[in-house]
């Protein structure tokens, strides 16, 4: 029976079950996917590149009023219906061998994109680097260009396959037309093979477009550290009138025509930047703006910070030998144009400036431990790693030591400069970190003992010595998260510079405030996310024992670099599951704020879920989080419950993930939060209903959710759980009412935590 669509409208939707075809009989059909279509008209038939997998790969749209004739299709009756229709199967095999063609050309035409973006990056950042060495400047560091490589796909498709499908249509055409005996076995079996093989080519084609994407990011994105960014930003500090600048607004025309072509580039947002530059230039014409190198109008506390590096030396009292080392490494650091320049002189310089680096701010700590009125410029020492206003940019200098007066932490709130949680060891008040073996103080103590370094004597005295643990922690914990909570392994300097501001500093401190609304915002969609379960006795109240949660929020600690990472360092301090976790975070986060506490919080779940199951963390046969997120990654290409796309999505994020489990629990938790919770689904089945049984959402957004079918079976089987919890608290309610006992608080927790 015939039936017409539209022009515009969805035929088939990509991951709908395959139950029929669909032969073309008027008009001309889209075949859609992430990263390109082609184009099926009259004769043509939609449904073929499924046959082999149960589920459409492509979105089929008529691009014109379309009129098709649809056939039912069974799992393993198609040679019936070969049979029955033998005109049908001459035309079925011709429009099976056009559509794996046209699929192969997609897949070559993305091939070579991957190359020629990859190049484009590269030459990109190469002129940039140029143009910033013409104007004595040093370049500042693409965030993840590190990470970027040629392309390599570990399973690519045969060499063969290509000419193998083009010569197809001239010798099977012709011989199907002589051939005398049945053929309908024989083209069920050519229909099947073509349908594998096109799933085998989309699987690439999918891996490349992801790699596109992350390419494409590097040259635009929402956090603005990227190639376009470096580009504007170098255009703002030389200024639209500077000799020769020309060349920099010829590279910025040049990439705009450039982003503008990129279909992994979301539209919206290069419209948005587009238009932002261009306002940028009417402003700056309007304004008659210079180069920004011109002499600025003197900072209002640059007789405050002048000679920084002189007073820090001063203050911290060091032996002639350290100090001097560490003018001349300084010195040494600023004359580099190219401050990130990874050849052998710069690392070495690099790396010895760090090591002095960490000397000079321990001794400066051990001096400002009996000083209670501290200076400033040893604050902004202390809270941002600033040593010498040249370096820092007279501007930023001015800005640190006016936001150094005021310090936006709040350790009552756990929220610390690096600085205040030092103090707080030394004070008691905290103990150190583990190290990067994951030993805590007192494992390092007995492991000092047990190879003869120290007397028991000596362990006892050490455990309870402040100084000695403050010194732990300045040597283990401070160096190593430095670096990096920087991000850029290969170029880290903890020496605060100029080079290294890729964003507005006021917009990206890190403030206990802005801490608080992330936090916030992410607790008040996963509303379990800090809480532990623990039990509670009260015999006095008729309470034997009774599970209950406490919401335990972590302590945050600002590290003194402006970086593009967080680290969730360790779940709990000690053995005892009811301390707060340890999240570590630059002082300067150039990334998104949010988005990086929701992946923290995403490594916390799954690190607090290991430490409660121990040695069976990923047992099955006890469920929890990481148990089924295990086992759904570990066979998931035998679960029937995931779409052929669904396993290509997974496939391709194991990659990406380097196959670690945890990695990518921590992609689908980010997911979760940013997109699921706002009512964008983004997850496949099986990992939302992970998902949703161990970080459901709150009350307000499972009332949203109700009304999308994507999520009722999981609501309803949420609700039914939850409302037995609920039930049993009730009856606790009554019996402690009965006895003439008070509601214990723990208790009134429990059951409002339930209520969320």
């Amino acid at each position: 029976m015939a039936k017409e669509f539209a022009s515009g409208s969805v035929i088939c939707q990509s991951g709908q079950p395959f139950q029929s075809l669909h032969m073309i009989v008027k008009g001309t059909v889209r075949a859609v996917y992430s990263d390109g279509e082609f184009f099926l008209d009259k004769g043509d038939v939609i449904g073929l590149c499924a046959l082999y997998h149960d589920s459409h790969i492509f979105t089929y749209i008529a691009a014109s009023d379309v009129t098709i004739a649809s056939f039912p299709y069974q799992k393993g009756k198609l040679s019936e219906l070969l049979a029955k229709k033998p005109d049908f199967a001459q035309l079925i095999v011709k429009s099976g061998l056009k559509q794996v063609k046209n699929v192969i050309e997609l897949y070559e035409l993305s091939k070579y994109d991957c190359g020629s973006l990859y190049q484009y990056l590269l030459d990109s950042y190469k002129e940039y680097s140029s143009l910033c060495e013409r104007y004595a400047l040093s370049p500042r560091l693409l965030p993840d260009l590190e990470n970027i490589a040629p392309l390599t796909l570990e399973e690519d498709i045969p060499e063969w396959l290509t000419n193998f499908y083009e010569s197809m249509p001239g010798i099977l055409i012709p011989a199907l037309s002589a051939c005398k005996a049945p053929t309908h076995h024989f083209i069920n079996g050519v229909l099947m093979e073509t349908s594998q093989s096109i799933g085998s080519i989309m699987t690439v084609c999918r891996i490349m477009y992801d790699y596109k994407t992350d390419i494409s990011k590097l040259l635009m994105n929402e956090n603005r550290l990227d190639l376009f960014d470096l580009y504007t930003s170098l255009y703002v500090r030389i200024g639209h009138d500077k000799d020769d600048s020309t060349a920099i607004g010829a590279a910025l025309s040049r990439m705009m025509i450039h982003l503008e072509s990129i279909g992994s580039i979301d539209r919206s947002l290069y419209e948005a930047r587009a238009n932002e530059y261009k306002q940028l230039l009417t402003d700056m014409e309007a304004n008659g703006s210079g180069s920004s190198a011109e002499k600025p109008e003197p900072a209002k506390n640059a007789i405050s910070v002048s000679g920084s590096l002189n007073t820090i030396l001063s203050y911290a009292n060091c032996s002639p030998e350290i100090a001097t080392a560490f003018r001349k490494q300084i010195d040494d650091y600023k004359r580099q144009i190219d401050k990130n320049a990874t050849d052998d002189a710069n690392r070495k310089l690099r790396l010895s400036l760090t090591k002095t680096f960490y000397q000079v701010y321990n001794e400066a700590f051990k001096v400002s431990l009996n000083d209670p009125n501290l200076p400033t410029v040893l604050k902004i020492f202390f809270y941002f790693g600033y040593v010498d206003e040249e370096l820092a940019g007279k501007e930023n200098a001015d800005y640190l030591y006016t936001v150094a007066e005021h310090f936006p932490s709040s350790p009552e709130n756990h929220v610390y400069s690096v600085y205040e949680w030092l103090k707080a060891i030394y004070e008691g008040k905290k103990e150190p970190s583990r190290n990067e073996f994951d030993a805590d103080y007192i494992a390092y103590l007995h492991e000092l003992k047990t190879t003869g370094k120290i007397t028991a004597a000596q362990e006892k005295e050490m455990a309870t010595d402040n100084s000695e643990k403050v010194l732990f922690e300045l040597n283990n914990m401070f160096p190593l998260v430095n670096k990096i909570t920087f991000g850029r392994l290969t170029t880290f300097c903890p020496v605060f510079s100029e080079h290294n501001v890729l964003k507005d500093l006021e917009k990206s401190l890190v403030t206990a405030e802005k801490t608080k609304a992330a936090f916030d915002e992410i607790r008040a969609l996963d509303f379990g996310a800090y809480y532990r379960e623990t039990i509670y006795s009260n015999p006095e109240s008729g309470i034997a024992k009774e599970n209950v949660n406490v919401e335990i929020l972590p302590d945050v600690i600002l590290m003194p670099n402006i970086g593009i990472r967080g680290v969730m360092w360790q779940e709990i301090e000690g053995k005892r599951r009811t301390t707060p976790a340890r999240i570590m975070t630059s002082v300067f986060q150039m990334e998104d704020l949010m988005s990086t506490f929701a992946r923290l919080t995403g490594e916390f779940r799954w690190e607090m879920c290991k430490r409660v199951q121990g040695a069976r963390w990923n047992d099955l046969s006890e469920p929890s989080l990481t148990s089924e997120y295990f086992d759904y990654i570990q066979f998931y290409k035998k679960n029937n419950l995931l779409t052929p796309e669904a396993k290509d999505k997974i496939k391709s994020a194991m990659q990406k993930a380097k196959n670690n489990y945890k990695e990518m629990f921590v992609r689908d938790y980010v997911t979760w939060i940013l997109f699921e919770g706002t009512g964008s689904p983004r997850m496949n089945k099986v990992a939302r209903n992970i998902l949703f049984t161990y970080c459901p959402f709150s009350k307000a957004v499972r009332d949203k959710l109700k009304a999308n079918p994507l999520y009722k079976e999981i609501l309803d089987r949420y609700d039914i759980k939850n409302a037995q919890k609920i039930h049993h608290m009730d009856n606790l309610y009554q019996k402690i009412r009965k006895g003439g006992y008070e509601i214990p608080d723990e208790i009134a927790v429990q059951r409002r935590f339930l209520e969320s």
